[in-house]
């Protein structure tokens, strides 16, 4: 997932805390954290952002963003022993002044750095959120500006390599590849590795609305952002107001069960959106009249470049796997399909365009943890998040079995479940307590039917089993993040949630029609998902 995870909680009383200086404790019945007095009273020195002319790429009302650092425990189980780390913060408030009420986001990953999420959620609509909530992006422990883990620089030992290949060394070379991978990961993250944790990073989440002054806070996450929300809001019942979970994990599960969903979910957005899409406008692109044409070119496009790898200069060339990944990040938004059309069209007439090699040069670099990424941060989060939180359960002969299996049966993605480094991780002893929605106010879920990250299936174990949650499902849609889409029926719910109280009964909203192929992607508020503003951001930023 994007890709991808917030008044009693740390503390039961504040104002006894500060007036002895002893540490608070959490309420009976949940877990401890006591929170030091050094932690609990210091101040975040907030700053603008921006220095100097911002980039034009930004929506206007940017400049009001300003970034500070919150210092937390390394380990909120021994938080007196001396190691600390940093958390990089945002907070956007509205144009007149502080609103006074807190909305926490996080764009999931697991390891999705936060900070500009608040700048997504501005120039779209009414801007409803930033004109009435203090809008936070957090950098979670692990990721982006935060205290760092690591998998060190990737080496290209994927190239080359297919998942497909059934062949007993290729099998043996991609498991060698995992093991070491995983390994790299917990030895370059060193003592922080094992305390990336969905249980830890909640706790650096209520020492900030504590920090802050905010009796209770507001949460909107995506995607592995669902799975932190939902933690927070068990973890500490009492710090949470609204919660919204935009496309949701199977929360109430394990990581294992979550990603144990996307060979089907990306075969269906395949098979019954893009495909289709690809073929009813074959007038611009030319990959076949039919969805099974467009298969056979695509099929045909990969053989060419596992046999005849695309070079450019600035980094290993463009194989099979880069259109693997391309054909998958372009399942996330329908805003997408256009872009992946004309590079199929580019490749497919062999000119090798400039865009055609951007487009996937960018993929390689950015979009697969196998290969070359120069975001080894929140790739290292993602895993330790993964790895740590839940056990695997399986060996790796049981995953190499699994993968056969699964790639007959959705051959789209399912062959690359071989890549699991869960499998070879020293798990330290994490036990999470479940999310059961027991005690806490109405949650709001929002889910699309042909969700390829977050399965819709899934999210409905987990609506089932988070007692008082309500779901909203869009039909005939498939995007990986809902809200701020331009989805009137989606928007109006949850802002009418949020900011006024108004707790939608389940309800079903129609989808967004796909796209024109010439509509532009990812950089307008009107054609795009919050999670396409974020990354058209996260671009201009650098």
């Amino acid at each position: 997932m994007r890709s991808t995870t917030r008044a009693l909680g740390v503390t039961a009383v504040l104002g006894a805390l500060l007036a002895t200086g002893q540490p608070a404790m959490a309420k009976p019945g949940a877990p401890t954290f006591d929170v030091p007095a050094k932690f609990a009273e210091q101040d975040i020195q907030w700053a603008p952002c921006f220095e100097g002319e911002l980039p034009p790429e930004l929506p206007p009302g940017s400049e009001r963003l300003e970034c500070g650092t919150l210092t937390t425990p390394m380990n909120w189980h021994d938080p007196d022993n001396g190691k600390e780390i940093s958390i990089a913060v945002s907070r956007l408030s509205p144009e007149g002044g502080p609103a006074g009420r807190a909305l926490f986001t996080n764009p999931g990953g697991p390891g999705g750095a936060g900070l500009s999420m608040p700048l997504a959620m501005l120039n779209y609509g009414s801007d409803a959120l930033p004109n009435n909530f203090d809008v936070y992006g957090i950098d979670v422990r692990g990721t982006g500006a935060s205290s760092t883990v690591s998998c060190g620089p990737a080496e290209d030992t994927w190239q080359g390599l297919d998942s497909r290949d059934r062949d007993p060394a290729t099998i043996r070379a991609i498991m060698d590849m995992t093991r070491e991978f995983a390994a790299a990961c917990q030895q370059r993250s060193g003592e922080l590795g094992r305390y990336v944790t969905t249980e830890q990073t909640v706790a650096d989440l209520d020492l900030l609305r504590l920090v802050e002054g905010h009796d209770k806070i507001n949460w909107y996450g995506v995607s592995g952002g669902t799975w932190l929300g939902a933690y927070l809001a068990t973890y500490f019942p009492d710090s949470v107001d609204k919660v919204v979970l935009d496309s949701n994990a199977e929360f109430t599960g394990s990581w294992q069960q979550v990603f144990s969903w996307q060979p089907m979910a990306f075969e269906r957005r395949w098979r019954e959106d893009l495909r289709p899409w690809l073929a009813a406008h074959d007038a611009t692109y030319r990959l076949g009249t039919t969805p099974e044409q467009v298969q056979a070119t695509v099929d045909g496009l990969r053989a060419e470049l596992k046999a005849n790898p695309l070079p450019v200069p600035d980094g290993p060339p463009i194989d099979h796997n880069v259109l693997d990944s391309l054909l998958l990040q372009s399942m996330y938004s329908k805003y997408a399909f256009p872009l992946v059309g004309q590079t199929l069209a580019d490749l497919r007439a062999g000119t090798g365009s400039e865009q055609a090699v951007a487009a996937l040069a960018a993929v390689r670099d950015r979009n697969m943890p196998m290969l070359a990424d120069p975001q080894d941060s929140m790739v290292a989060t993602l895993y330790s998040i993964r790895c740590n939180d839940t056990a695997f359960r399986g060996s790796p002969g049981s995953v190499v079995a699994r993968s056969g299996v699964e790639g007959k049966r959705h051959p789209f993605y399912g062959y690359y479940t071989i890549f699991q480094p869960c499998v070879f991780w020293d798990r330290p002893d994490v036990d999470l307590r479940k999310p059961t929605g027991k005690g806490l106010p109405p949650v709001l879920m929002l889910q699309s039917e042909n969700d390829p990250a977050t399965a819709l299936e899934g999210a409905e174990i987990a609506h089932r089993k988070f007692q008082n949650s309500r779901m909203i499902t869009v039909r005939d849609e498939g995007d990986h993040g809902v809200y701020g889409a331009g989805n009137a029926c989606v928007d109006n719910a949850v802002d009418a949630y949020l900011i006024d109280g108004k707790v939608p009964a389940e309800m079903t909203c129609d989808g967004m029609p796909l796209p024109d192929p010439a509509v532009s992607t990812f950089a307008t508020t009107d054609n795009s998902t919050l999670l396409d503003r974020l990354d058209a951001i996260d671009r201009a930023l650098g």
